[in-house]
């Protein structure tokens, strides 16, 4: 969950993210999130699953699009400038976090 603005921009991730992403992470883009959710751990109603939080720190979003976000985070774990990247043709929102 990234704050953007009224909102959480929000992905569900394939994998931990640890340090510089030195292979790409596969994330699923889900639907924005309200801002109470940021700090929300434990399992969803309705039997939906589990929020785990993975990381927490602060990001400085470098630019962005429909396609692509250039960011600069300073979290626990991940750190450094990386990149969300849509993948072309994909109907489910898949995109791809890699280090830049």
């Amino acid at each position: 969950m990234l704050e953007q603005g009224t909102h959480l921009a929000t992905w569900r991730i394939a994998s931990q993210p640890i340090g510089s992403t030195t292979s790409p992470i596969e994330c699923t883009r889900i639907s924005h999130h309200r801002k109470r959710y940021l700090n929300f751990e434990g399992p969803l109603s309705g039997g939906r699953g589990v929020v785990t939080r993975v990381d927490q720190g602060w990001f400085q979003l470098l630019a962005a699009d429909d396609d692509e976000w250039t960011l600069d985070f300073a979290g626990r774990h991940l750190t450094g400038p990386h990149r969300l990247t849509r993948v072309a043709g994909d109907a489910r929102e898949a995109w791809l976090l890699t280090a830049d």
